[in-house]
This record gives structure tokens, C-alpha cells and sequence, in this order.
């Protein structure tokens, strides 16, 4: 039996779990001839009458000696057994992408094996989808809540919440990136509407203004970059802000006139 990994984490977990069951198994190496010829790892198993034992137990061969698609029942009744099952079948055959659209994927040889894991994590209910490939089927998770509900029910409770730490920063950010943005978009139009003040001012001149929009005026030219409020908050009597710009709006319709 050979197992292809592309992790040699894995690989030594694989080994480590035969050994303690007294299943004799070698790690060999070799590169990827396609892509950037990374290094896999294969775990090959001498298949002898113990090892057929385990791996009759584990449920990957029929009582006969047959490659099983799934496993019986009785390997996965309980909630640790199913959690287990999970958690091999992501070291074996799994891939986490992200954590930007973050994406889960357990491969399986068939459609049958791979609705057979979304049935065992719909039984903590926790979801799987089903897609069929060209030469293989998986059962994958999108998004931060369903991937780290995968997570945990297989363990890697560690990983879950690293990924959580992800979506939240990363809702952060973008919250901070949007409000910059708006605060941005707010000077720069406060920018323009006090330079197209300060031009209709010069334009029309303070003696030609009427005597209730002269101290906006006045007070628009000695402060060019304050805020409606500050302006405002400068007259005497101090005005609201809304009425600080009607009167320079007044200005400008008089110069659009």
C-alpha cells in the first residue's frame, strides 16, 4: 500500500501511528515532474498479516482484502471516531486555501467517498458540499465559519482559531480602509466647496454683498481650509452650520447669476 503526501509532517505522523501499531512502513521521496517539481512524500506499507489486520480495522479493506470506498459503520459511531475520521482525511487528502476566500477541500476517489464525509461532519452538524472532478470528487467547506467548524470538529482547534483571527482582522481592515476612504472623500469635497467659495467672494467683492453675508465672506477668506462648523462657530453671535452654508451657497448662486 502507498500513500502520496505532499507534507512530510504528515508522512512522519502516518509512520509514527503504523509503528506504535506494529505496522512496518518506509518513507520514500521524489520530485513532481510537472509544475515546480516540489517534493512528495510516500509512505509505502509492506502489507503483511498485521498490517492487514489494522487496516482491516481501520476500515480501509474489506474482510477479503478489498480497497473499501467507505468504511464500515462501526468506524465512525462515535462522535471522537467521526472527529478522527475527519482529521485523517484532511491529513491525507486535504487543502486549505486562504485565508483570503478561504477555501476547504477533502479529496476522495469517488462521489460515494466524498458524500460519505459530508455525512459523517452532518453529524455534529457541521456542512460539507459535494463536487464531482474529472478523476476524483470532494467534499469541500467555503468561508471562515463553516472551514473552522470543520476544523474543530477534526481537532485542529489551534488552526480554526487562527483562521478566525484572519476573518476578523481582516474585517478590521477593511473597515478602517472604507472609513479612510470616506474620510478622504469628505476633505476633498470640503476642499473644493471652500475654494469655489473663496473665488465667488473675490469674484463678487465684500462691498457689493448684502450686509447679512458679509461676515461669512470675511470670515471664509481669513480661514480658507475650516470646516462649515469652525466658520460657524466664529461669528458673533456664533450661527449653526447649516446656516454658515446657506449664506456662502447664497455667494456662490450670486456669481452663477
Amino acid at each position: 500500500m502507498h500513500l502520496d503526501l505532499v507534507s512530510s509532517a504528515v508522512a512522519r505522523r502516518a509512520f509514527a501511528l503504523l509503528r506504535d501499531l506494529g505496522v512496518r512502513s518506509e518513507i520514500r521521496t521524489y520530485s513532481r515532474q510537472s509544475f515546480d517539481r516540489a517534493t512528495r512524500y510516500q509512505l509505502h506499507v509492506a502489507v503483511d498479516e498485521r498490517a492487514l489486520e489494522v487496516l482491516r480495522d481501520a476500515g480501509v479493506l474489506s474482510p477479503s482484502g478489498a480497497p473499501l470506498e467507505q468504511p464500515p459503520k462501526r468506524v465512525v459511531g462515535r462522535s471522537c471516531c467521526r472527529g478522527a475520521y475527519l482529521r485523517g482525511a484532511i491529513l491525507g487528502a486535504g487543502s486549505l486555501s486562504g485565508p483570503r476566500n478561504p477555501h476547504l477541500e477533502l479529496r476522495a476517489g469517488g462521489a460515494g467517498g466524498a458524500q460519505f464525509l459530508a455525512d459523517v461532519a452532518a453529524r455534529a452538524d457541521v456542512k460539507l458540499n459535494v463536487a464531482e472532478r474529472r478523476a476524483h470528487a470532494v467534499a469541500y467547506a467555503k468561508g471562515h465559519e463553516a472551514i473552522a467548524a470543520v476544523l474543530a470538529l477534526a481537532g485542529a482547534g489551534d488552526t480554526a482559531l487562527r483562521l478566525e483571527e484572519h476573518a476578523v482582522l481582516a474585517a478590521i481592515r477593511a473597515d478602517a480602509n472604507r472609513l479612510a476612504n470616506a474620510d478622504e472623500a469628505n476633505l476633498v469635497r470640503s476642499a473644493r466647496a471652500a475654494h469655489e467659495q473663496v473665488e465667488a467672494i473675490n469674484a463678487v467683492g465684500l462691498d457689493a454683498l448684502p450686509e447679512q453675508l458679509v461676515e461669512i465672506a470675511e470670515l471664509r477668506l481669513r480661514h480658507p481650509s475650516a470646516s462649515l462648523r469652525e466658520l460657524a462657530a466664529k461669528a458673533r453671535p456664533p450661527i449653526t452650520k447649516s446656516a454658515a452654508q446657506r449664506r456662502l451657497r447664497e455667494i456662490t448662486k450670486l456669481v452663477a447669476n
